[in-house]
């Protein structure tokens, strides 16, 4: 079986990619990406593959049996397009399974509801390709905390507009190895999978942040209207009120819901005691 994985210069197409490429014994594993030469280090062939080309995916996707589409990056109204290239192309080209990464989130009521409702158009337009699918829902990554661990040091606090509510957090790496499942048991085909860690709060991910680095951080609420100004003036208009309406779902426990992960990965998420101790490792 040939197993195609688009976006793999990126961070999630690239590390299940290489969980395949580790994992997978029998199949042949193929990575596409808008500019290849920045996905070169993966050791295997890489196509041109730019979501916005239908002609060029047709191409790259010849041979093709299962493909994982990751979920594109651009504005909510552009990207429902770009995605059904994918999928037309993955239909011309006599690929036989589609399995997309989808998101977790608010569907309504918040700046990010947009975003989810294109993931939530995708989705329906891979249900109804004919084609055997499987879809994932991801959580929410918890790497950015850590990368953020400068700015958190510098104001002595975390402050967002989640408060008590719990968010299922996730990483890449657990990712990669739920989507290794998901492409090559086809027993999970027809059906959408939540997939992340035990549901967290804000004061909960503060502790093991604290024990992870050595810090002394607390934990501040803010209002949605302070926090989405707060992102704004620091990542401009687009992308601080979507932050903004993640935070906001978390708040309305969108983010607290059973996961699938256990099912569909063959063992439990890596416990957050486990993730924030190998930090300190």
């Amino acid at each position: 079986m040939t197993i195609a994985v688009t976006a793999v210069s990126g961070q999630l197409g690239g590390a299940i990619a290489r969980n395949l490429i580790k994992s997978t014994a029998s199949e042949t594993i193929i990575g596409l990406a808008r500019t290849p030469a920045n996905a070169e280090g993966l050791g295997i062939e890489i196509r041109a593959s730019d979501y916005g080309q239908p002609e060029q995916l047709r191409a790259s996707l010849k041979g093709v049996d299962t493909l994982l589409l990751v979920s594109g990056m651009d504005a909510p109204d552009a990207r429902i397009q770009q995605h059904r290239n994918v999928i037309e192309a993955a239909k011309a080209a006599g690929v036989r399974k589609i399995v997309y990464t989808s998101i977790q989130g608010a569907e309504e009521g918040t700046a990010f509801s947009p975003v989810v409702q294109s993931n939530r158009q995708t989705e329906a337009d891979v249900r109804d390709s004919g084609l055997a699918y499987a879809i994932g829902r991801n959580g929410i990554y918890v790497e950015p905390d850590m990368e953020y661990i400068d700015s958190y040091k510098a104001r002595a606090e975390i402050a967002n507009s989640a408060g008590a509510g719990k968010c299922g957090y996730t990483t890449r790496s657990e990712l990669a190895h739920a989507y290794a499942g998901l492409l090559t048991n086809d027993s999970f085909n027809g059906q959408t999978f939540n997939l992340w860690g035990t549901p967290i709060s804000q004061a909960e991910l503060t502790d093991y942040l604290n024990d992870a680095f050595g810090t002394s951080l607390t934990y501040r609420e803010m209002t949605p209207e302070e926090y989405v100004a707060d992102r704004t003036a620091e990542l401009g208009d687009f992308l601080g009120p979507i932050i903004g309406g993640i935070y906001e779902g978390i708040r309305r426990g969108i983010y607290d819901v059973p996961s699938d992960f256990e099912a569909v990965a063959g063992r439990a998420h890596q416990s957050w005691a486990d993730y924030f101790g190998s930090l300190t490792g």
